[in-house]
């Protein structure tokens, strides 16, 4: 029988990931990616003997496949993976694959915002309480690498909805769904029920003894929820009433309920402040007791977390003024999140490659904490038209220094100037991290430049 041939579409993370696995696994792999492939994957293709191309893709390798493992950043609209779908050929994600070869219990979280958060606080709750747990998917490690060995008896994933949309089999023990609010319509055709139906492709294999954890006053889940009524253990957050099972947040008290462990903290005890962080808290906690984390184990890991960079992260105080980097704010629900949680009149940097953003949700926070907007990006018309008025002073730039130069103008001590974007980063830089690491790094010179 003749050699089955996997070809991966993209040589990032998950990529190099995906054909070491199958390269593992007896596969013969090719690994095709139209861009330039970064130096180390570049060396650890060459020193692993897998054959790739970089800067083409050649159309007859890659038609040859007998399964390819598409790049969560590659449209399924592209003219190639068209080609792919319609002769037939399975087009999967590295997740769906990695998944195929592992023993280990599988947490998979997702949502429009708060993905990054909650998934690092279940794994570092999973961890601290001495669970042999890996950490991939949208974060940390390539899942498919770590699956050669598989070592790992749990592990905690981050799911896009790119990433869920070329999953089909992949069975989940836990399922997260924090909220769905508009994101990357463009890459959904402008319609947000198909990036609905993306989000609850988390649930498509969910059994009855599953756990699944989600938002109640999140209306576009429950509306899907009651369309689709999931056969699944039913595990709903809330902020403005008590579920049981389930999680809450009341006079402060952040409370979760499963049908064989309840555990309650105070908010304050932890390092986490804000509505949006009590939600993150609830689903990783209602997640740890899932898998059968004790209370006392759940209670020491929540007091020693420490957040990922680039959300809601002090960058330094200048003059009494404090500057947040919450870089990784690139939708409109994420700005709500970080406004409802300043409590001093901010000055607010936002800007960049806008995604069909929906300013309207955030006019009341905006009125009652935004003294000036700072617009921080090349085309910045939309922000300018939408919030001329309801703003008392708007300011355009394209370099960062100048944007945090002038939030120290504005600025009185007390004040809190806040990089939150709600745009994609991709006009002035390579990512959201390069966006939150300039802004860091403009702020420390200037603390010593005062």
């Amino acid at each position: 029988m003749a050699v089955q041939k996997i070809v991966i579409l993209g040589g990032g993370e998950s990529g190099v990931g995906a054909a070491l696995l199958a390269q593992a696994k007896g596969f013969a792999v090719f690994l095709s990616d139209r861009g330039t492939l970064k130096e180390s994957y570049r060396t650890t293709l060459q020193a692993a003997g897998i054959p790739f191309e970089e800067g083409q893709h050649t159309e007859a390798q890659i038609l040859d496949a007998t399964e390819v493992i598409k790049s969560p950043g590659i449209p399924s609209t592209v003219p190639l993976v068209q080609k792919l779908i319609s002769q037939g050929t399975p087009v999967i994600s590295e997740i769906e694959f990695a998944a195929r070869y592992t023993k280990a219990r599988l947490i998979g979280i997702t949502g429009s915002n708060g993905k990054t958060t909650t998934t690092l606080l279940t794994y570092h709750l999973l961890k601290t309480a001495g669970f042999n747990v890996g950490l991939a998917g949208n974060i940390g490690d390539s899942f498919a690498e770590q699956v050669i060995a598989d070592t790992y008896d749990y592990y905690v994933l981050e799911l896009s909805s790119f990433q869920l949309d070329d999953m089909y089999r992949t069975q989940l023990d836990v399922m997260v769904l924090l909220n769905i609010t508009p994101d990357h319509l463009d890459r959904y055709n402008y319609e947000f029920q198909n990036y609905v139906a993306s989000k609850f492709r988390i649930l498509q294999n969910a059994r009855p003894a599953d756990s699944f954890i989600y938002f109640a006053e999140s209306q576009p889940i429950m509306n899907e929820l009651a369309k689709r009524q999931p056969d699944v253990q039913k595990l709903p957050i809330s902020l403005q009433s008590t579920p049981s099972p389930g999680g809450y947040l009341a006079d402060g008290q952040l409370t979760a309920r499963t049908q064989t462990q309840s555990f309650a903290i105070q908010q304050s005890e932890t390092p986490l402040r804000g509505p949006h962080n009590a939600l993150n808290m609830l689903a990783a906690i209602l997640a740890a007791q899932s898998v059968g984390i004790p209370h006392e184990a759940i209670q020491a890991g929540l007091k020693t977390f420490q957040n990922a960079s680039h959300r809601l992260e002090p960058a330094g105080t200048i003059n009494g003024i404090q500057f947040i980097n919450d870089s990784k704010a690139t939708n409109v629900d994420s700005v709500f999140y970080a406004l409802s949680s300043m409590d001093a009149p901010t000055i607010w940097i936002a800007g960049g490659q806008d995604k069909g953003n929906d300013y309207s949700q955030l006019d009341a926070l905006v009125s009652q904490k935004v003294k000036a907007l700072i617009c921080l990006g090349v085309d910045n018309h939309k922000l300018v038209d939408y919030f001329g008025g309801k703003v008392p002073l708007i300011y355009e730039t394209q370099d960062i220094t100048d944007a945090i130069a002038k939030g120290l103008e504005l600025g009185q001590p007390g004040d809190v100037v806040l990089l939150s974007p709600a745009c994609a980063s991709f006009d002035l830089f390579k990512n959201y991290e390069d966006r939150g690491d300039q802004f860091k790094a403009a702020v420390q010179k200037m603390m010593y430049d005062v």
